[in-house]
């Protein structure tokens, strides 16, 4: 069993809001624990997602409790009107501080992802950075798209590979240093933001030193 589960930080009638621990995939797909399973169990409601978290990226995740949640939730990020903010740390030095990561991605060898110079349906990321310590750098992400594996692939991008993502050219560490920090979005004429900081249970060497911004 796993020593770590899911929170559940909010809820309405419309969907809940979960704190994912590394480790758990949202739909069952592998032997590594469901998020999805796990809150049926919990709740007896049947859940819906509505976008997802790579195994080993914490943090933030919304799911739908009916069908309608699901399309009205599912729509505003497919309209790209949801503002996600992550975490993450690097112990190399980016190319740039800040800016955007910008090209089409496409299936490389081993599971990977690669981005491409053509902009043709492209994945943006906007970023920033700033100095954790004398080795380390934190970067603030933020996805105007949802492509698989987009954050991971534009960190390689700026030479800067997060750590602990050995696939992508991290280096070795307890995790992956990946983090859903923000979530914000309006439901039913309502506005909703929630921030989730990294939990010291979940992130045994998280360096704590989280970014100010608005």
């Amino acid at each position: 069993m796993p020593e770590i589960y899911p929170d559940i930080i909010a809820e309405t009638d419309g969907f809940w809001v979960i704190n994912k621990p590394i480790g758990w995939t949202v739909q069952r797909d592998t032997d590594a624990p469901s998020v999805l399973q796990w809150l049926q169990r919990e709740t007896a409601i049947k859940p819906l997602p509505v976008h997802r978290l790579d195994k080993p990226t914490s943090g933030l995740l919304l799911v739908a409790k009916t069908e309608q949640a699901n399309r009205e939730l599912s729509l505003a990020f497919a309209e790209r009107t949801v503002r996600k903010t992550y975490l993450a740390v690097s112990d190399c030095k980016p190319k740039k501080k800040q800016g955007w990561v910008k090209g089409d991605m496409a299936p490389a060898r081993r599971g990977q992802w690669k981005l491409l110079r053509t902009t043709e349906n492209p994945a943006l990321t906007q970023f920033s950075s700033y100095l954790l310590s004398p080795s380390l750098r934190g970067f603030v992400l933020q996805p105007k798209t949802g492509k698989t594996h987009q954050l991971r692939v534009a960190m390689k991008s700026l030479g800067a590979p997060i750590l602990g993502d050995i696939r992508y050219g991290g280096s070795a560490a307890d995790r992956v240093f990946l983090h859903a920090w923000r979530l914000e979005f309006s439901y039913h004429g309502a506005q909703y933001s929630y921030q989730q900081d990294p939990n010291p249970g979940d992130h045994t060497a998280w360096p704590f030193s989280l970014p100010d911004i608005s």
